[in-house]
């Protein structure tokens, strides 16, 4: 990543190859997920942490072949998921740190592993904060790619007894019903909260997973049930997080759930190992969009900013 700015700015270069410090890993990369928020921090929208130019990425899988002092040797020659203190992963061989592995069971591909790690991990937790019981309609914003993906997959088996689903467009729409929706709107359309209300006929939502943000999320808390109605904010795809106040959950007795912050990426990390031998058995289905040479890198931004893949994309490095 050469500085910020458009897709144009990720260009293939050679660098020295890492070594493994006190605490750290090297693995040689097999598959490396391209991730939405990472597009949200190339162009500068999400600060960096970090001035460019810099090895960019992070997460990565592949095989253990360095360790530092301190990592246990055991960890040699096996294949793992690795996550980066955010950047080093686009590359041949990626450093990161020894407690972000987890280790890929017999059975899973390395391309499966890199595509399911990071929206199966937060797929699971909110799942496990929602707490549902058997009897919840809930709203799965976004349902048909990434995280949103993996909680249809799931809701119905965590306890949902109905899903109304989110998707952009009827092929979104379509997948997201083969993932488990019952009901889908397009929420392309800025008028969808209104055809919520008209798909719900009377009913209440028990759980919004918010991942969309921003104004439309006030309109949703009106068919929200009250007294025990719960949204979890997790994403910002309208731009923006929802935008609420305190008075708008307390006169509707409804709670609001920030899924964000070191504790709630701890809880993400902790369900790494869960998620792929998820993975591993058929439990959770990972989607692939395409896997493209490293040096396809830019490409990759710009699908994904056009929202055009319906999976993940994951970068191979050049043989």
């Amino acid at each position: 990543m050469t500085q910020t700015g458009g897709p144009e700015v990720l260009v293939l270069q050679e660098v020295p190859a890492p070594a493994a410090g006190p605490g750290e890993v090297v693995i040689r990369a097999e598959a490396i997920p391209v991730l939405f928020p990472e597009t949200k921090l190339r162009s500068g929208e999400f600060p960096l942490g970090v001035e460019p130019p810099l090895v960019f990425g992070f997460q990565a899988a592949g095989v253990v072949t360095e360790v530092g002092a301190g990592v246990d040797g055991a960890l040699l020659g096996r294949r793992v998921t690795v996550a980066t203190m955010g950047f080093g992963s686009y590359a041949e061989f990626v450093s990161a740190p020894a407690d972000s592995v987890t280790l890929i069971p017999d059975g899973l591909s390395a391309v499966d592993a890199a595509a399911v790690l990071m929206s199966g991990s937060v797929a699971l937790p909110l799942l496990e904060t929602a707490a549902l019981t058997g009897t919840e309609t809930v709203l799965i914003e976004a349902a048909a790619t990434g995280i949103g993906g993996y909680l249809t997959q799931l809701a119905k088996e965590y306890g949902a007894a109905r899903v109304v689903a989110t998707a952009g467009g009827p092929v979104k729409a379509e997948r997201a019903r083969e993932f488990g929706a019952d009901e889908v709107i397009d929420h392309n359309d800025p008028e969808w909260p209104a055809r919520l209300r008209e798909i719900l006929g009377g009913a209440t939502l028990d759980v919004v997973f918010d991942s969309i943000g921003g104004p439309t999320a006030a309109e949703v808390l009106d068919v929200m049930t009250p007294l025990r109605g719960r949204m979890l904010s997790y994403g910002w795809l309208s731009g923006a997080p929802a935008q609420l106040s305190a008075a708008d959950l307390i006169t509707r007795g409804l709670t609001l759930t920030g899924c964000a912050g070191p504790d709630w990426l701890a809880r993400v990390a902790q369900a790494r190992t869960a998620t792929l031998q998820r993975a591993a058995t058929g439990r959770l289905d990972p989607v692939v969009e395409a896997v493209l040479p490293l040096d396809q890198a830019a490409h990759a931004h710009k699908l994904i900013e056009d929202r055009a893949p319906l999976g993940k994309l994951i970068l191979r490095p050049n043989d």
